[in-house]
């Protein structure tokens, strides 16, 4: 077996054992890249040269303090900048812009041993589930190339899933570390808030117009990898706090990975195939429905139920319009030629909201918090499909219509990700099965608050039950 078709926590127990060194990996990586993303285009900024000198320095050092990571490569989402290399969030405003510093999680990722060599594709300043943009163009889905990779974390997606990374990072809002999990059959997590510290943590590493601290109370960083015990991994060496989050809490005792091992089995499962309040594709529906039963296997009651969802769309869209306009206004006002229309739309929306819609989004978010947890007092996990359709073809923007409803904006597809992100619990997609025409389904599944520990374990044992992780990596499959 090749490097790249190893697991990241077999490459890390190479790496522990010197079997294999840092440089060796990113010769295999810098070779894979070469190999496939010219067909995908998921990491278009390649930084090999700092990555060599970052891996050299690494291994003066005993094998013992070299990290967690131990030296194990990990691409950078292009949201996140990393001092000295080129970082876009795929906008033409800061197409050239170097950082003088990083972000929060970049530096607890090379603290633990994590060694940056590539910036991974993401649609302007993350807005919108379909990941392209006017600097570096579209990134294609590997199952079908003439497909979507989803997004905002689609070149970070892509990139596992082709083998051009082992580890990967991502950030969500609206569902962006697992649409493109789902749309590519990896696995991604979106952890709460704090868990991962993110936000500029030096001087220069965001562009001063920009600020680079959390503008909103959703946003989050969180890992992306092939399978839950390397995603576990990740996860353990990116928590923790960091001084330049003042949102970042203490690392919780024990490890991910520990968690992982200790098979902490679920109970009592619900699945809904819509929460009650978002169209679904029928067999997407029927594949993750299927694989909701698998929990039925492993000794657990599966029910139909789910919390009342009322006022999603109320509550996350008025505060995602807040934080648009608070971080991007100057944009709007300065370069306006340079925004893609839909980000237009949302900085825009901000205008229209007054002191009571405040009020009442607040208020109404109460309660859905409220609803959410006497629900999941009851049950130890939610599933549903992680998205409501297969890849779409890239060409299309974004999802404007399902089963007879169009959608009032160019994010409202994604209601199913983001019901759960307003209520700041852990949630994660792990591939669900493929459609006829052979595309990929993943499987939402979400925890109580805090419940990080007890999610991955219980989504490793449902990856162990479904069989699905090996399936990555693929080489690209060119649509005709």
């Amino acid at each position: 077996m090749s490097l790249i078709h190893k697991t990241a926590t077999e490459i890390r127990s190479l790496l522990i054992n010197e079997e294999v060194s840092p440089l060796e990996l990113l010769d295999a990586l810098e070779a894979r890249i070469a190999e496939v993303d010219g067909v995908v285009n998921a990491l278009p900024t390649l930084c090999f040269e700092r990555a060599r000198a970052k891996a050299a320095e690494l291994m003066k050092k005993p094998v013992s303090e070299r990290g967690l990571l131990c030296g194990l490569p990990v691409a950078i989402k292009d949201l996140e900048p990393v001092q000295g290399v080129r970082s876009t969030w795929g906008s033409q405003i800061y197409a050239d812009f170097v950082p003088e510093g990083s972000d929060c999680v970049v530096e607890m990722i090379e603290a633990s041993g994590g060694i940056v060599y590539a910036k991974s594709n993401t649609p302007e300043f993350g807005a919108g589930a379909n990941t392209f943009n006017e600097v570096f163009g579209a990134t294609l889905n590997p199952w079908d190339t003439s497909k979507s990779c989803a997004g905002s974390s689609g070149g970070s997606a892509v990139a596992l899933a082709t083998g051009s990374a082992w580890l990967a990072t991502g950030s969500d809002l609206g569902g962006s570390l697992r649409n493109p999990a789902s749309f590519c059959s990896i696995v991604g997590f979106r952890p709460s808030p704090g868990r991962v510290a993110h936000g500029g943590a030096q001087p220069g590493a965001y562009p001063p117009d920009m600020g680079g601290l959390t503008n909103d109370p959703f946003g989050v960083a969180g890992p992306m990898a092939r399978n839950v015990p390397d995603l576990a991994l990740l996860l353990d060496a990116m928590v923790g706090v960091h001084p330049s989050d003042t949102r970042s809490i203490p690392k919780e005792r024990g490890d991910y990975v520990e968690a992982i091992a200790q098979r902490r089995k679920p109970l009592k499962v619900a699945f809904s195939a819509d929460f009650g309040i978002t169209p679904v594709d029928p067999e997407v529906a029927s594949i993750a429905e299927k694989a909701a039963h698998r929990f039925e296997e492993l000794g657990c009651s599966v029910d139909v139920a789910h919390p009342d969802f009322t006022d999603v769309q109320d509550i996350f869209q008025t505060n995602r319009a807040i934080a648009f306009y608070v971080g991007k206004k100057q944009a709007l006002e300065n370069q306006r030629d340079k925004l893609k229309p839909e980000v237009i739309w949302n900085i825009e929306k901000a205008r229209e909201v007054s002191m009571d819609d405040i009020e009442r989004v607040e208020n109404s978010r109460a309660r859905y918090l409220r609803r959410s947890i006497e629900f999941f007092e009851q049950y130890d996990l939610l599933l549903s499909p992680a998205t409501i359709v297969p890849p779409y073809p890239i060409e299309q923007r974004f999802v404007e219509s399902c089963q007879g409803h169009t959608f009032s904006n160019y994010i409202e597809w994604c209601t199913i990700a983001y019901a759960i992100t307003i209520l700041g619990f852990p949630v994660m997609s792990v591939p669900a099965g493929f459609t006829d025409s052979g595309l990929p389904v993943g499987l939402q599944l979400a925890a109580g608050p805090r419940k990080e520990a007890d999610l991955l374990s219980a989504a490793a044992l449902y990856e162990e039950a479904a069989g699905l992780s090996k399936m990555v990596p693929i080489d690209p499959r060119v649509s005709a």
